[in-house]
């Protein structure tokens, strides 16, 4: 699903250059539930970028699904992101004026969608969460988990292959964060290729692979269990 070939990538701030990956390989299989760990600026927030085509190396290859992405045109990364990958994020991202159902359908606009397959879609998917009955509540009238819960449905609503979460429990009660991870298992259980990105090694845990990044380098890719 995921080949990443001697990835670099280097940030320039002034004159400074700081090398946030530093030739990186890294092979992600369909179906498996990968967690990237590490603490605050080790690099794993820019392996996250470079894996969900947010953001593109300075040198080396990334293949998803065979196809070379790492040289791709910004609109063809952001047609990969639609399709292929599905995003989960610490601060939840939702339009504080859309109500939830609104925010799930975001990703189905932009593949062209019909509003009526748009809005079943999206209130499936929310009842899939558990958020049936809130699907014209709007992110202030839910709590920190429920809110993370639509984010999770917005993520999940246009199939997409590859869910990305990153630091998915980070501005979550313990409660919530559990029931977070528990979702996340489920969804990989149904099929999807799952990869958390986390600075919490008991998280990290919870998935059926740990890859350890630290100074821009892997130091440790083991099998959990």
């Amino acid at each position: 699903m995921i080949e990443i070939r001697n990835m670099s990538k280097i940030y320039r701030i002034g004159d400074v250059e700081v090398m946030a990956l530093n030739n990186v390989s890294l092979d992600i299989e369909q179906h498996e539930f990968v967690s990237i760990v590490g603490p605050s600026g080790s690099g794993k927030s820019t392996l996250m970028n470079m894996i969900g085509c947010l953001d593109v190396p300075s040198c080396g290859e990334y293949y998803l699904d065979g196809m070379l992405v790492s040289g791709l045109s910004d609109d063809q990364l952001a047609n990969i992101r639609n399709h292929k990958i599905g995003f989960i994020f610490q601060g939840f991202n939702l339009l504080q004026k859309l109500n939830a159902v609104e925010n799930v359908e975001l990703p189905l606009i932009y593949q062209g969608s019909s509003a009526r397959e748009r809005y079943e879609r999206s209130v499936e998917a929310l009842k899939l969460v558990g958020l049936g009955d809130r699907i014209h509540h709007k992110p202030t009238e839910l709590s920190g988990g429920q809110q993370q819960r639509v984010a999770i449905a917005r993520a999940l609503v246009g199939n997409p292959p590859i869910i990305l979460a990153d630091e998915p429990t980070g501005n979550l009660d313990s409660k919530s964060g559990k029931d977070i991870i528990y979702m996340l298992k489920e969804l990989h259980s149904t099929g999807n290729t799952i990869i958390l990105i986390t600075h919490d090694n008991d998280i990290a845990m919870e998935a059926g692979r740990i890859v350890r990044i630290q100074d821009g380098q892997i130091n440790e890719d083991r099998m959990v269990g």
